[in-house]
């Protein structure tokens, strides 16, 4: 047979299975932008900023609508209301884990997704364990309160000349959460740390670049490009077997009844689960629970802090009310701490806003929903490629 007539034979099935798919289900899915066969809605899609693109959605179909980015259906929620009433009137109902493909395939389908979206028992483990503050001796609080006295010394070598803070900046999260894992900070002119730095920063400008969201759309593709992500998985290879390297030493001096850190927390829960074969405790997952918490937690805060600076800037009178409050409540002498919040209305009020004008995550992660539900006057069905996006 002519292998022209194939490929147009093989073209239509592809159409035929895609417009009965959208049939079958879109009936069911909010309304939405008409896709294009494969390749759904991708071209109407600005892959540099698709937060602004679901806002031209929103006005023409609501605040909850329908895109299909490739050939799967993505319902958005649009807006602080209807987010807010998904995310808390139908918390259980939207707490399911969405997918990630590139994600995926680094952790092998554990870690981010399981940690910080689904209900597993990793994740509530790694939230309790950080809320209460109970890795030994020294509090989460603490760890904070040591790392910006070390990021202020840092600051003061600069003499007050004029410097780009953004290094600083970052290093003083990463110290913070490598304190919160491994027990010790480093130096900031550690080789380890300045190499995990690196390897994290590389990993996160990949992640976030406009072609890492085609390949999420289109997992195929990592397969039919793997020399695309040769350095993402190198580099997650490196930090894991870091990690990996200080989980097996705090086992050899591990005490139970004086957890130092995360991982001594994650090993003692290991030791307790140790009978029981469908565990979700092991080796592994301690390792990408713990990579999580480093790449997730750093990049944030440091990108959070730095566009607080930039704001603070550009608006002196604010920054001057902000001091204010700071001298009058801590003074000179002493650091901040989480009893002082209630004390610094202005303070915290300013601390929200920048996390507001900032958008940090302008499309959240990726959800699903748990079972139907009907929202709105939709019906959102459980179906496995269905994912629910969440837009400022």
């Amino acid at each position: 047979m002519d292998p022209a007539v194939v490929l147009v034979l093989c073209l239509s099935c592809l159409l035929l299975l895609f417009l009965w798919r959208q049939s079958s289900g879109r009936g069911k899915l909010p309304p939405g932008p008409t896709p294009l066969p494969i390749i759904g809605n991708m071209l109407r899609l600005n892959v540099k900023d698709i937060g602004k693109s679901f806002t031209n959605f929103s006005k023409a179909y609501g605040p909850v609508f329908t895109v299909y980015l490739g050939m799967k259906p993505a319902v958005v929620l649009h807006g602080y209301e209807v987010v807010k009433e998904a995310m808390i009137d139908h918390g259980e109902e939207f707490s399911g884990r969405g997918h990630f493909p590139v994600i995926d395939r680094i952790n092998n389908g554990l870690g981010r997704w399981a940690c910080l979206l689904g209900q597993s028992l990793i994740r509530r483990f790694t939230l309790m364990t950080l809320r209460n503050f109970g890795m030994g001796k020294r509090s989460v609080e603490e760890r904070v309160q040591e790392e910006a006295r070390c990021l202020v010394e840092e600051l003061r070598k600069t003499e007050a000349s004029p410097c780009d803070p953004t290094f600083i900046l970052s290093c003083a999260p990463c110290n913070m959460i490598c304190s919160i894992i491994f027990q010790n900070r480093f130096d900031y002119n550690d080789n380890h740390f300045l190499k995990l730095m690196e390897k994290l920063h590389v990993n996160v400008n990949i992640l976030s670049s406009p072609w890492m969201q085609i390949y999420n759309n289109f997992p195929a593709l990592i397969d039919y490009f793997p020399a695309t992500f040769n350095t993402l998985f190198n580099n997650a290879a490196f930090i894991k077997s870091y990690i990996l390297e200080k989980a097996k030493e705090h086992q050899e001096s591990l005490d139970v009844n004086n957890p130092r850190d995360f991982i001594d927390c994650f090993l003692i829960k290991m030791e307790q689960e140790k009978n029981n074969q469908l565990s979700e405790f092991t080796f592994e997952a301690l390792v990408v629970t713990a990579f999580d918490l480093f790449g997730a937690g750093t990049e944030t805060i440091s990108t959070t802090l730095k566009y607080a600076l930039l704001l603070l800037l550009k608006h002196p009178e604010v920054t001057a009310k902000v001091q204010e409050e700071i001298d009058c409540v801590i003074g000179r002498h002493r650091s901040p701490c989480m009893q002082d919040k209630s004390h610094m209305p202005y303070t915290d009020a300013v601390i929200h806003e920048v996390q507001r004008y900032l958008d940090l995550v302008p499309t959240d992660l990726p959800h699903a929903v748990t079972r139907d539900i009907k929202f709105r006057n939709y019906l959102i069905p459980k179906i496995s490629d269905a994912k629910i996006m969440l837009a400022s």
